[in-house]
């Protein structure tokens, strides 16, 4: 975020972007680098994935992260980049709503001005939190974001489809509990049906967010079915990572580089990075 751009106004300006039928499209980001290159793209805002940050940082995604390490690359996005942030906190980084409160004051702090709460447990158990438990974390988050005066969008995702623990009625249910604690809108991840995106659609009272990759139907035909907004997820981060591995083996295999091809070069990642904060020069 830059320094003069007030959160508030860029928490509106990112509130603006939810349009169903016109979505904002969200190919998400891990580092600065990956930040700064989808800003370079053209995306209207970017948006973090828990789960190539955790990668990043050696750990795997589920709750593994601390808020601490989640909310440092955040901050070192939102410093690097103009356009709003929004941060993807898992289930908070806390144990109850108090504690979610605090991950929001934090959030704010690193310059985000849109957060995803998930409704998904790790480990044994249930797979989902209950309803209750989740509207409760959820109006916390509001509570903290209003307290603060900056109109943060809270991003509710709904783990029905993604977690196979229940359908279309289930998912309405959970969406509208959580739009009444306070969230602004819903992401459903797990499914990209067309007539399940569009009964989801005409059943949320709130812009829908669904995630997408490869057999997705397009952006143009989701919007057609009243999406506000279309995240890639982790699927840049696999993409990339999937670059590495492939490269790698052959380079150490056959001692070829034909994996390298196509890359972004020096001179444009030393431009788009080099007047960052956190630049330390060339290597």
């Amino acid at each position: 975020m830059t320094s003069e751009t007030l959160p508030g106004e860029q928490a509106l300006a990112f509130r603006a972007l939810h349009v169903p039928g016109r979505p904002l499209v969200l190919p998400n980001a891990w580092d600065t680098a990956s930040a700064r290159l989808v800003e370079e793209a053209g995306a209207a805002a970017v948006a973090t994935t828990s789960a190539a940050v955790a990668w990043g940082l050696g750990a795997a995604d589920g709750d593994r992260l601390t808020r601490a390490d989640a909310l440092a690359a955040v901050a070192r996005i939102a410093d690097t980049v103009a356009v709003p942030v929004t941060a993807d906190i898992e289930t908070g980084y806390a144990d109850d709503p108090a504690g979610v409160g605090d991950t929001i004051r934090e959030v704010l702090a690193a310059g985000a001005v849109g957060v995803n709460i998930e409704d998904g447990l790790y480990g044994p158990g249930a797979p989902l939190r209950p309803v209750d438990e989740q509207a409760e974390r959820i109006a916390a988050a509001r509570a903290a974001a209003d307290a603060a005066g900056v109109p943060l969008f809270v991003n509710a995702r709904v783990d029905t489809y993604l977690r196979g623990a229940g359908g279309l009625g289930d998912t309405l249910e959970r969406a509208a509990a959580f739009l009444a604690a306070g969230a602004d809108g819903v992401f459903v991840p797990g499914t990209f049906d067309p007539v399940t995106v569009k009964a989801l659609a005409e059943g949320i009272e709130g812009p829908l967010n669904v995630l997408v990759g490869p057999g997705a139907p397009s952006v143009a035909e989701l919007a057609a079915l009243g999406v506000a907004r279309i995240s890639a997820g982790s699927g840049l981060a696999e993409a990339v990572h999937g670059l590495v591995l492939r490269a790698a083996r052959e380079l150490l295999d056959a001692g070829t580089y034909g994996g390298l091809a196509g890359g972004a070069d020096y001179a444009t990642l030393n431009g788009l990075l080099g007047g960052g904060r956190y630049s330390s020069g060339a290597l």
